[in-house]
C-alpha cells in the first residue's frame, strides 16, 4: 500500500492528522483462500479497496475512483473481487469484478441493468452470484446469475427486501423480506436456485407482535441447512440456529444483557459472538456442543467488527473515544498497520445516564482535559434513526474538543442496543420523540453546570442532521446554531424523492404515505417549522444524495431565504456523505468556522 499522501508536519493541527491518518477497515478473508483478503483505506486520500495477499505481504490497489469505493466483496476461492459502481455518490449502479491478482475490470452481471444494491453473495467458485437489486419500478428484486449464462429472476416484491447468505454447497438462499409492509422487521425465506420456497420464518405474526429476523448466515460445510438467525423474541437481538429442512430451532439462551450478534467459526463447531451493551462490545465463544460461551479479552471500548480464522485466532476492529481504531488478533499484536502519519489519540468519554420521558437516556459526554464549565457545547446526534453512539473513535467530535467544546451524544430513544421497545418507540412521532430525550439531555447538561446555555450547537449527519432541524424549529430557544449534514429538511418531498428501501422505512415509520397520514408527515418534517426558527443555519448536502436528496434541502434553504433568515449553506459534489479526505477536512473546517463567527463569545 502506497504512503499516506500528507506527511506528517508539526503544524498540522490534531484534528486534522485524524481525518488524514491512514485508516484501514477489518479485511475479508476468501473462505477457500485465506491468505487472500480484501479491505478498505484512505492511503491515498479517498477510501478505497485494496487486495492483501497474506502470504507475501503484497497490498494492491484495486479501485481508484474521483469520489471513492467502499462496497466490494472477495470471492469464497479468492479469484475475484467484486466492487459497486455508482456514479459519483448516488448507490445507483453495476457490480464490476477484477481477478484478485489485478487486471482489466468487467461488468459482473452484463444481464442486468444499473440499479441500488440489495446484497450480493457468491458461490465458493466464485463462477454464480445471488444479486438483489431495487428501483424505483420493479420494486426488490433477486437475481441467480451464473457465469455464461443469462441472469435469472428469482424472486420480486414492491417491498423493501434483501439477499441474505447462500449455504456452504449452493444449494439454498435465505433472503430477508418485508412483504408485511414493516420495513423495521423483517421475515425470512429460503429458497432453492429456481426460485421455489424451501422454509419460512416470520416473527411477525400478521403485524400484531412487531418483531425482526435477520440472516446471519448458513453453517459452513457442505449439506448442512444449519442457518444461524438473528431474532427479538425476548425484547433484544439474540442469535438462534435454525434447520431450515427440519424446522428445528435450537435457542442458545446466552446470557447477556445486551443485543448479541454471532458468526459461524470456519468449522461449524462454534460461533464467534459479539455482544453489544451499553455502548460498548466485547466478544465470546460459544462452543456449540458444550454450550459453553468463553470471553474473549478485549480492551474496553468498541468492537466495530470480528471475525475468526481457520487457525482459531479472532481478528477484529477495535477502538474508543480516545484510542484509534487499529486491526488486532487474539493471536498477538496487530494485524494491518498502514504506513504514514499516527493518528493523535482524543480524550475518553464519560457516561451520563439521565431520566426522560420515555425512561433513562444514555448519553456519551467528551470535554476538554481539564476543562470546567459552562463550557460552549455540541449535541451530535448520530443517523440512523436505528443505530446509536458508542465508546469508539470519531474524528468529527474530537475536532470539536480540540476547539475547546464539550460533546454530548444522546442515544435516544430509536437507537439500537437498548433492546426492542426503546429502538421501535419512535414510530409515528418521528423526530419529536427523538428531541424530548435530547431536550432531558440538555437540561441536564445546563443543571449540572457542564454546558453554557447561551452556546448550545445542536448537529448531526443524515437522520442526525434531520433531528437538527427539526430541533431548532420546534425548539427555537434552546439552540444558539444549528449545522445539519445531509439531512432530511423537507420530508414530504425527501420521501417522493428518495430511494426506494427508504420509502418504505418511511411508511412503516409514519403508517403511511404522505398521501395518506399528511398530518403525521407534517408534524415531522423541519420544513413545517422553519418560520420558528431563530438560531443561525448551516446546511451542508451531497447533490447527488439518494437518501436526501437536494430538491427537499433546497425547499427548506429558500424558506429560509423569504425570511432573510442567518443561514449557509455548502453543497458538493458527492451522494450521502464524502469518501474524500479532502473534502471531510473541508466540510469541518467550514462547520467550526461557522461556530466561530455566529456563536456568542
Amino acid at each position: 500500500m502506497s504512503e499516506s499522501r500528507t506527511p506528517d508536519t508539526p503544524d498540522m493541527p490534531d484534528w486534522e492528522k485524524r481525518f488524514r491518518a491512514p485508516r484501514v477497515s477489518l479485511p475479508d478473508w476468501a473462505e477457500d483462500a485465506p491468505d487472500r483478503a480484501l479491505f478498505v483505506s484512505n492511503a491515498t486520500g479517498t477510501y478505497e479497496l485494496y487486495a492483501w495477499d497474506r502470504a507475501t505481504g503484497e497490498q494492491r490497489q484495486v479501485t481508484d475512483r474521483p469520489n471513492g469505493t467502499t462496497d466490494g466483496v472477495l470471492s469464497p476461492d479468492g479469484t475475484w473481487i467484486w466492487w459497486f459502481d455508482d456514479k459519483d455518490g448516488d448507490e445507483f449502479g453495476v457490480w464490476r469484478r477484477q481477478p484478485f491478482t489485478g487486471g482489466p475490470d468487467e461488468p459482473a452481471v452484463p444481464g442486468l441493468a444499473p440499479s441500488y444494491p440489495a446484497g450480493l453473495v457468491l458461490s465458493r467458485d466464485g463462477r454464480t452470484a445471488v444479486v438483489g437489486r431495487s428501483t424505483d419500478d420493479d420494486g426488490t428484486t433477486i437475481h441467480l446469475a451464473r457465469e455464461g449464462a443469462e441472469p435469472v429472476e428469482i424472486y420480486r416484491h414492491r417491498e423493501s427486501a434483501g439477499v441474505g447468505d447462500l449455504s456452504h454447497d449452493g444449494s439454498l438462499i435465505a433472503i430477508e423480506h418485508t412483504e408485511h409492509g414493516d420495513a423495521m422487521h423483517a421475515a425470512l425465506r429460503v429458497l432453492r436456485p429456481d426460485g421455489t420456497t424451501v422454509a419460512e420464518l416470520d416473527d411477525t405474526k400478521g403485524g400484531v407482535e412487531e418483531l425482526g429476523l435477520e440472516v446471519l448466515g448458513f453453517a459452513p460445510v457442505d449439506g448442512d441447512t444449519r442457518l444461524l438467525v438473528g431474532h427479538q423474541r425476548r425484547g433484544r437481538w439474540e442469535p438462534m440456529v435454525w434447520d431450515v429442512a427440519t424446522g428445528e430451532e435450537t435457542d442458545l439462551a446466552l446470557d447477556l444483557p445486551g443485543d448479541v450478534g454471532a458468526e459461524w467459526y470456519p468449522d461449524g463447531s462454534a460461533l464467534l459472538v459479539v455482544h453489544g451493551f451499553e455502548a460498548r462490545s466485547e466478544l465470546f465463544r460459544f462452543d456449540l456442543a458444550a454450550r459453553e460461551l468463553i470471553r474473549i479479552p478485549t480492551p474496553p471500548g468498541t468492537v466495530s467488527g470480528a471475525t475468526a480464522r481457520p487457525d482459531g485466532s479472532v481478528e477484529y476492529l477495535w477502538s474508543s473515544a480516545a484510542e484509534p481504531p487499529a486491526v488486532r488478533s487474539t493471536a498477538g499484536g496487530v494485524v494491518l498497520d498502514p504506513p504514514g502519519m499516527a493518528c493523535p489519540a482524543s480524550v475518553p468519554v464519560e457516561d451520563v445516564w439521565v431520566e426522560g420521558p420515555g425512561g433513562r437516556i444514555h448519553a456519551l459526554v467528551q470535554k476538554p482535559a481539564g476543562a470546567t464549565g459552562p463550557l460552549p457545547t455540541v449535541f451530535d446526534l448520530h443517523g440512523g434513526p436505528t443505530w446509536h453512539d458508542s465508546d469508539s473513535f470519531a474524528a468529527g467530535p474530537a475536532a470539536w474538543v480540540d476547539h475547546g467544546y464539550a460533546v454530548i451524544r444522546v442515544n435516544y430513544r430509536g437507537s439500537t442496543g437498548y433492546g426492542r421497545a426503546w429502538t421501535d418507540a419512535l414510530k409515528h412521532r418521528v423526530g419529536l420523540i427523538e428531541l424530548e430525550d435530547v431536550a432531558a439531555v440538555r437540561d441536564w447538561a445546563v443543571s449540572s453546570g457542564l454546558a453554557d446555555p447561551e452556546r448550545l450547537i445542536l448537529t448531526g449527519a443524515s437522520w442526525g442532521g434531520y433531528l437538527t432541524l427539526l430541533g431548532i424549529g420546534t425548539q427555537p430557544d434552546a439552540w444558539a446554531l444549528g449545522i445539519a449534514v445531509v439531512p432530511v429538511a423537507d420530508y414530504v418531498t425527501a420521501y417522493h424523492d428518495e430511494m426506494e428501501a427508504l420509502k418504505a422505512m418511511d411508511r412503516t415509520l409514519l403508517g403511511g404515505t404522505p398521501e395518506e397520514v399528511p398530518d403525521r408527515f407534517a408534524a415531522s418534517s423541519p420544513l413545517t417549522y422553519v418560520d420558528q426558527v431563530k438560531a443561525p443555519v448551516y446546511i451542508s448536502a451531497g447533490v447527488n444524495d439518494p437518501r436526501c436528496p437536494i430538491r427537499q434541502i433546497d425547499n427548506y434553504v429558500k424558506r429560509l431565504e423569504i425570511r432573510d433568515a442567518p443561514h449557509e449553506v455548502y453543497r458538493y459534489d458527492a451522494g450521502h456523505g464524502s469518501l474524500v479526505v479532502d473534502e471531510r477536512i473541508k466540510q469541518v473546517r467550514l462547520e467550526l468556522d461557522f461556530a466561530a463567527r455566529h456563536l456568542p463569545a
